[in-house]
């Protein structure tokens, strides 16, 4: 609560739609994760919502995550030959990546792919790069 704010939901729904700022329940999310350079963090059937203040638009995750080192127990066999570390630059980024860039930064797969390439494979900061060429 906000001090000396409204007391009930009602009154804080209406002071934030003056404000400018939106909130909605995505629905129906089975699975998020979070990679990071040394790790996973995978929210199995989180609460999902997302929040939009003057344009920004942000996602709040609830949940317990499951944190493992990344690519620990990824559904594709092990490789044999080159290591996988070599494999995003000739074959390019992971399907699922270009996907998730696609659809959080509303682009078509050739723009989700540059930017992906130009981030070294990391969507969150492939996504980051889109948008903050459209300001």
């Amino acid at each position: 609560m906000i001090p000396g704010g409204p007391h009930n939901q009602r009154q804080m729904q209406m002071m934030m739609r003056r404000l400018g700022m939106t909130t909605e329940e995505i629905p129906d999310v089975e699975q998020v994760i979070v990679r990071t350079k040394t790790k996973e963090h995978i929210f199995t059937s989180p609460e999902v919502t997302a929040m939009t203040v003057q344009g920004v638009r942000t996602y709040q995750v609830v949940g317990t995550p499951e944190i493992r080192p990344r690519g620990a127990g990824t559904l594709a066999p092990p490789a044999t030959g080159p290591p996988a570390a070599a494999a995003p630059s000739r074959a390019g980024p992971p399907e699922e990546d270009v996907q998730l860039v696609m659809d959080q930064a509303q682009v078509a797969r050739p723009e989700a792919i540059e930017a992906l390439l130009q981030s070294d494979g990391a969507p969150a900061e492939a996504i980051m790069k889109i948008m903050t060429r459209r300001r």
